[in-house]
């Protein structure tokens, strides 16, 4: 039986970003357990554009909204004639997904300006409005620095895309001082994986992309030697960190982990449980930034936001097997 609940009941939600990965699995959800409230994807969606480093300007794919019966606009969020169309709607919740999330983008002008200038228009918005805004800042704001990450520590970004989330984090608390009756809550992302991440191509996450080779090629490839350590976080986690923010009564920026760090060896045991047994290529890493250890001291989201991870990297990938099983199999014709 389907839980319906009521409680959102003519709340209007805005998702930005919403035809991507995290902001997808976010209208769905509402979708399926909010039908009375009212709720709009606001997304750039793709166009083929790529950025000089070679992956896709915008990860936005309308096959991540099939099925979606609500509200989608078209627009950017750099666009102040966009986002103005915005002021039309009574806002209650604004979940800002939208950003440039590719770590190798260089633009570090194009980065700020997409990430952090367009954040500060949305909470002009929120403020405006007096909705409550949930956005998406990341575990690359730590950097390399020593794990485990805690908020307000060791924030030592090693890209722009790391600046930039940090800068976000910052004005948050600009805003959170100013306006101490609007609720506003960061959630630092660490490597999350998923249904609805496929149309994020080469940056979708090591567990799609090592399933997809060992169906492909019963052979993976990893960087030397499999050991680096991340905190994977599985999208149902995600989704659930989201949906506690909207009910917590401290604004602040939390780390969303599963909260213990494993390695990319471990990826592919709990895939060889799954699919079988396949090979390990070990091959040099050609980035000149990439995280070692990354880990999310969670004890304040849990503390703060009532969140409690349910999906282990065995149960995440036992979970999204078959999605990936599918996406091979419509790869194949």
């Amino acid at each position: 039986m389907q839980y319906i609940d009521d409680s959102l009941e003519n709340k209007t939600i805005l998702i930005t970003g919403g035809a991507g990965f995290v902001g997808s699995n976010l209208a769905f959800y509402f979708q399926k357990h909010h039908p009375k409230a009212r709720v709009i994807v606001f997304d750039s969606f793709r166009s083929g554009e790529m950025f000089p480093e070679g992956n896709l300007k915008s990860l936005g794919h309308f096959k991540n909204l099939l099925g979606f019966t609500g509200e989608v606009i078209a627009g950017d969020i750099n666009s102040p004639q966009d986002l103005k169309r915005l002021e039309a709607y009574p806002l209650d919740y604004v979940f800002h997904e939208a950003a440039i999330s590719d770590t190798t983008v260089m633009n570090q002008e194009l980065m700020i300006r997409s990430n952090t200038n367009a954040f500060k228009d949305l909470l002009d918005l929120c403020v405006k409005k007096g909705a409550s805004l949930i956005y998406a800042s990341s575990a690359g704001t730590y950097g390399n620095t020593k794990a485990p990450n805690s908020v307000g520590a060791n924030e030592v970004p090693e890209n722009v895309y790391g600046f930039s989330k940090l800068m976000m984090d910052n004005l948050a608390y600009t805003y959170m001082r100013e306006y101490p009756n609007l609720q506003i809550v960061g959630l630092r992302y660490f490597n999350v994986y998923g249904e609805r991440e496929f149309h994020k191509g080469k940056t979708a996450s090591m567990i799609l992309q090592l399933g997809l080779q060992a169906l492909e090629h019963q052979r993976v490839r990893l960087f030397k030697f499999g050991e680096q350590k991340r905190d994977f976080v599985y999208i149902k986690d995600v989704v659930q960190a989201n949906v506690k923010a909207m009910k917590s009564q401290k604004s602040g920026v939390y780390n969303v982990g599963y909260g213990k760090a494993r390695t990319y060896n471990d990826i592919v045991e709990a895939l060889r449980v799954e699919l079988g047994a396949f090979e390990v290529e070990y091959i040099d890493n050609p980035y000149r930034f990439f995280q070692n250890h990354t880990e999310a001291n969670i004890a304040p989201t849990k503390q703060f936001l009532g969140y409690e991870p349910r999906f282990s990297l065995e149960a995440g990938v036992k979970s999204y097997v078959d999605e990936i099983k599918r996406i091979h199999e419509e790869n194949k014709k």
